[in-house]
């Protein structure tokens, strides 16, 4: 089995259904930078984590990634592979320019990687979620200083989702 039949099976056994999946493969077709990473037991694809470039309102240049989704393998959850996604995922996006990601998510969960509220750096959600959802971290040391407005995720969101 290919890795993307294995990221699409993996991302709707997590979801329950197949809007993730197609998410992936609408970002993966035309997201640049597009990054896409995987965990692995032996040759089987059991966890993926998708990044694309967002946009904000006041700010053209701003090199920010979305982070969504993350999926694993239910048999395979609570085990540390979502945050050893997400640890590896940060390392990627830096590393092909990103300076900040935004992530919509449990604040619990994302906090753990330094994420803090989006509010606190100035920025909103396009999507209608309670502020403690909306977070974000700055791979650079000021990168989302003077950068404010609301973020606006890939057209495929809005597509698939």
């Amino acid at each position: 089995m290919n890795d993307l039949v294995q990221i699409r099976d993996v991302n709707r056994a997590a979801f329950g259904s197949s809007a993730e999946a197609g998410l992936v493969d609408a970002l993966r077709t035309h997201a640049r930078p597009f990054v896409s990473m995987v965990a692995t037991d032996g040759d089987d694809i059991i966890g993926h984590i998708a990044f694309s470039p967002v946009t904000v309102s006041s700010s053209a240049t701003a090199a920010i990634a979305g982070l969504a989704p993350v999926a694993v393998l239910p048999s395979y959850q609570r085990r540390g592979i979502g945050s050893a996604l997400v640890h590896a995922g940060l390392e990627r996006c830096a590393e092909v320019g990103f300076s900040a990601v935004v992530v919509l998510g449990h604040p619990t969960f994302y906090q753990r990687f330094g994420f803090a509220p989006a509010s606190t750096f100035g920025l909103r959600s396009t999507y209608d979620v309670p502020v403690d959802v909306f977070m974000a971290l700055e791979l650079v040391d000021g990168a989302l200083q003077g950068t404010s407005g609301v973020v606006h995720y890939d057209p495929a969101f809005a597509d698939t989702l």
